[in-house]
């Protein structure tokens, strides 16, 4: 009896955003009509649900760092959407833990319309920014899924809606083929095999973002340079280099950093690091939290930079949040003894609940900006004033690096650079 709700969520940030891919399996693209939602309450309660997103992401990141002893990468922001659309889907105790991580409280009418504004508004990013987001929703012909679900998916989060059999082996070429043209190839495999016969839907979010620097770094600076890992090993990579420019500078809270504008005035890509050069990373990352990045990056100061070195660098991550989001407070939705209540998503007798979350991300940085992707299947105290001489930066020890909002706060991507050119 299909009772299994799968989340797809696909983030990229970089490419082009054609229609649905070729699919190796039958499928139908199915119409409802369109439910959407407003929301004028409190701007309090919008502020505190992008809070929550940051907290989230950061969270997310340590749990996925954590569970995988490695270097980790991930997009609060995809996680967020994707979850966002369950939640519309679910009730009672389930909502209320649904709404306490995503929203932090606010409730679900103010994350579904954060959900929209940011949507909104990465989509109409100034400079060369290219940025598109795209949901679908697939359901089996066998789950049940409610009409009135399905024109919310389609009114608040403007998602496709295909229908085709979960459990057909065919679904495997279908969804990496959907994933991949959303992300231009970065992401070409998402799923390794079918679903259960008890799949009943699945969710998918697919955000692309191209970014160029506000001010390039000079190739002909790039040059190799050491950098040194927790363990004490060193390895030599190239470094990109900036010199005599100005930078909204990190610092506070035992840490410090950059933040590198792209040219589209909103977002910019951020790298943080323990400011004393012999603390523990693993321990100082676990004493963050998302109102200290936040913090940092609202009270950023212009400051110049004498020197600026970072890794020049590719990552990439792949790996199940299900345990993690467990842990962070979504136990009811992951429960499968009939606990999880989703009776707003469809009408089996035996109901739904959430059974994996698979999360892939990559991301390229170099002298140009930055170029990544990211595919799940179903993250302060003011800063000090930067030195009046003049600051030297070198990211040649393990940090902390992202995308985020300079505007919201919301983090677009998070991820730890430990050495080796990868995450």
């Amino acid at each position: 009896m299909k009772r299994i709700l799968s989340l797809a969520l696909a983030l990229t940030l970089a490419l082009t955003l054609p229609g649905c891919g070729t699919a190796a399996a039958d499928y139908t693209v199915l119409t409802a009509e369109p439910i959407s939602v407003q929301y004028d309450g409190p701007p309090e309660l919008a502020e505190t649900a992008r809070e929550a997103v940051a907290a989230l992401g950061l969270d997310l990141l340590r749990g996925a760092r954590d569970q995988t002893g490695e270097p980790a990468l991930v997009s609060p922001l995809s996680v967020v959407l994707a979850l966002s659309m369950a939640a519309n889907g679910a009730d009672g105790d389930t909502l209320a833990q649904m709404e306490a991580v995503l929203s932090g409280g606010a409730g679900l009418d103010v994350l579904n319309a954060l959900c929209q504004d940011l949507a909104e508004d990465y989509e109409n990013l100034g400079g060369s920014t290219e940025c598109s987001i795209a949901n679908s929703l697939w359901v089996d012909p066998e789950g049940q899924i409610k009409e009135d679900f399905i024109g919310r998916c389609i009114g608040i989060f403007d998602a496709q809606v295909i229908q085709a059999e979960l459990s057909d082996p065919g679904i495997v070429p279908a969804l990496n083929g959907w994933v991949s043209d959303h992300t231009d190839g970065m992401i070409p495999s998402i799923l390794d095999q079918p679903f259960s016969q008890n799949a009943a839907a699945l969710l998918v979010n697919a955000l692309y973002l191209n970014n160029t620097w506000e001010t390039e770094f000079d190739p002909v600076q790039t040059r190799a340079q050491t950098f040194t890992r927790a363990d004490g090993g060193a390895e030599e990579l190239d470094f990109l280099n900036h010199f005599e420019e100005y930078f909204p500078y990190l610092a506070g809270d035992g840490a410090q950093g950059v933040l590198l504008p792209y040219d589209d005035g909103r977002l910019a890509f951020f790298a943080l690091m323990p400011a004393e050069a012999g603390a523990d990373f693993g321990t100082w990352l676990a004493g963050l939290d998302g109102d200290t990045l936040a913090g940092l990056a609202a009270e950023a100061e212009e400051a110049r930079f004498l020197r600026l070195s970072l890794p020049k660098f590719e990552a990439e991550w792949k790996g199940e949040l299900k345990d993690v989001l467990a842990a962070l407070g979504l136990e009811l939705p992951f429960d499968d003894t009939g606990r999880a209540d989703f009776s707003r998503l469809g009408d089996n007798p035996a109901g739904y609940f959430l059974n994996q979350v698979i999360h892939a991300a990559r991301i390229e940085v170099n002298e140009e900006g930055t170029r990544a992707a990211a595919a799940t299947v179903a993250v302060a105290e003011a800063g000090s004033a930067p030195p009046e001489d003049g600051i030297t930066l070198l990211f040649n020890r393990p940090f902390l690096y992202g995308i985020v909002d300079r505007e919201t706060g919301v983090p677009l991507f998070l991820g730890t650079f430990e050495g080796g050119g990868a995450a």
